[in-house]
């Protein structure tokens, strides 16, 4: 069938690495891997089926290293992506265990490693974080290649594409994407993915539009159809029209003029058409990410999570481990401040080497500052490298998910205790180090008063903050609509948490989502936000919002929002006094 008998359609997915391309489709095919058969393994040729799983994984690190040799230069700060998935690789969660059911249920290793990955991808689906969520993508990308090579079937050579072209494909590893050529590829679309994986966050550093989760664009799309894929909206456009065409490709372009001017002043301070400051940080997962807070005019790493420094081992790391990798992101933005956030991860169901124990409702379980409390040893290992790593900068402790004062005073307590015993080796570190604390609960915001007492500094994490106040789930696709930060009770819980903060003289930071969103900056510069984080990407847009607001107009105009009962009404009223500022400087695609 022609295009000219096919008629536009729209698929709609998550939004990935923002922008706007229009070409031809290019079918990632992956064909021999998804069928995967069970049979039984005779006792005596057990240990040949596990000598075959063993070269699958040489021939899969092996591969995956020349990748990493081959990585075009932009992508050099990403590497250690690819490193965490070499890790992997060894990890006793994947490779141990999949020798142990090879061995004692006497199955293929096929079939064994299917069963490994299927029991992970279950620990890992009932975390809340989304970032961490995305950690079990990296065990089915790596396993992915050792089934390859177990089935035999081809691996993708995405670096020989020789023609413009957008990729369509059920998933795309990092490994994958790191080979993109970008005189080659314009962009890419999966049914698989979400908006924190390393896959999205290589897109975002190459500057490709790339839209995820579209569930079905494998089976939608053929090869050579004309698709349009718009990035920040998530939607991919199918056999679009001569008129669809034009309109977007009018967007195209006042999207590359409007990122060609925020980007050149985005190393300029973010000051209000008032002279009023903001600091706009960076949130990074790795170090690599550095480079990009830089180059897109950060003032410094508001949110630094550390949770793929214990992801990615077979053991716990010890302070040097963490030592090393903090103190290089220390010094690469010194003298601008770097706060590390502890460890937010639920222990039980997300390290191989933890314990098992089955918890119902990891979300409201044993994570976060909780887990970290009742391993005291593993948490003060990290608590001496940050103090370490205060001696090569200007760094700020984080503690997350704090729900009473009792975590607070005891997690200082541990603090202290670290900083004794690295003063008693004689180390250098920090003695005034700042300590802060993460307002991603509602009972913290009722107590932030009481908190206040303890702490330099409250960061609101409004992704947790507004799912746990609205009892939305924004990973279920049935009730995602109803999550939004311009709720009326989350702008009141964010001004409670500022009025204190100024009441007590502290400073207070907001590092969610909300905002990284230039929507937002009439509302969070009203009700008196003077520090922002977020992914390095949307700084320049943000500060060039910023400079279009007046902070007197805000503020009076904060007292009309919270007059308002409903987020279509905040709406509203947004749209009739900001419209026009908000039209200007709308990031297209």
């Amino acid at each position: 069938m022609s295009d000219v008998d096919q008629s536009e359609s729209i698929i709609t997915g998550i939004s990935g690495s923002p922008g706007i391309c229009i070409g031809k489709a290019y079918l990632v095919d992956r064909e021999g891997v998804n069928v995967i058969e069970k049979y039984y393994i005779r006792k005596e040729k057990l240990n040949d089926e596990v000598k075959r799983f063993k070269a699958a994984v040489k021939n899969g690190k092996a591969e995956l290293a020349s990748i990493i040799e081959d990585a075009p230069e932009e992508l050099r700060q990403h590497v250690g992506i690819l490193e965490t998935h070499m890790a992997l690789y060894k990890d006793k969660m994947l490779y141990g265990r999949t020798i142990e059911i090879i061995e004692n249920e006497m199955v293929n290793a096929e079939w064994a490693l299917k069963k490994v990955v299927s029991d992970v991808k279950g620990m890992f689906q009932n975390i809340s974080d989304p970032y961490l969520k995305g950690r079990a993508t990296d065990i089915v990308h790596v396993s992915d290649r050792i089934l390859r090579n177990l089935v035999g079937a081809g691996d993708v050579n995405i670096a020989a594409i020789n023609k413009r072209v957008i990729l369509v494909a059920h998933d795309l590893s990092p490994a994958d994407t790191s080979q993109i050529q970008l005189e080659r590829v314009k962009g890419f679309i999966t049914d698989r993915g979400g908006k924190t994986s390393h896959t999205n966050i290589i897109a975002r550093t190459l500057g490709i539009p790339c839209v995820l989760g579209l569930s079905d664009a494998t089976s939608l799309i053929k090869s050579d159809d004309i698709i349009i894929v718009d990035g920040k909206s998530g939607i991919v456009v199918l056999h679009p029209t001569d008129q669809t065409i034009t309109m977007y490709e009018e967007r195209l372009a006042q999207y590359e003029e409007h990122q060609a001017v925020i980007t050149r002043s985005s190393q300029l301070p973010a000051k209000t058409a008032d002279n009023v400051r903001l600091l706009v940080m960076g949130n990074i997962e790795l170090p690599e990410e550095v480079v990009s807070v830089r180059d897109n005019g950060g003032d410094g790493i508001g949110l630094f999570r550390t949770e793929f420094l214990y992801m990615s081992r077979r053991t716990f790391p010890n302070t040097d481990d963490l030592f090393e990798q903090y103190r290089e992101v220390v010094e690469l933005m010194a003298p601008k401040p770097v706060t590390i956030r502890t460890l937010d991860i639920n222990g039980d169901k997300a390290f191989s080497y933890s314990s098992n124990s089955d918890e119902t409702n990891p979300a409201l379980g044993l994570r976060a500052i909780r887990f970290c409390l009742k391993n005291p040893e593993v948490f003060k290992d990290q608590l001496k490298a940050i103090l370490k790593a205060s001696a090569y900068g200007n760094v700020r402790v984080m503690f997350p998910m704090i729900s009473s004062i009792d975590e607070v005073i005891e997690a200082k307590e541990l603090l202290k205790q670290s900083a004794e015993e690295l003063d008693r080796k004689g180390e250098s570190f920090n003695p005034d180090i700042e300590v802060g604390i993460m307002i991603e609960v509602p009972s913290a915001v009722i107590l932030a008063d009481v908190l206040a007492e303890e702490v330099d500094f409250f960061s609101i994490g409004t992704n947790d903050l507004v799912q746990y106040s609205l009892a939305i789930d924004r990973g279920n696709r049935k009730v995602a609509h109803l999550y939004h930060p311009l709720h009326p009770a989350v702008i009141r819980m964010v001004k409670r948490v500022v009025d204190v903060g100024r009441e007590k003289n502290i400073n207070v930071v907001m590092c969610g989502e909300m905002a990284g969103d230039p929507y937002n900056m009439p509302i969070l510069l009203g009700l008196g936000m003077n520090e922002l984080s977020m992914v390095p990407q949307s700084i320049p847009a943000v500060k060039e919002m910023i400079k279009k607001l007046n902070a007197v107009d805000s503020s009076l105009f904060l007292t009309d929002v919270l007059k308002q009962s409903s987020t279509s009404g905040i709406l509203s009223i947004m749209q009739e006094a900001y419209g026009k500022i908000l039209l200007e400087n709308r990031t297209v695609g």
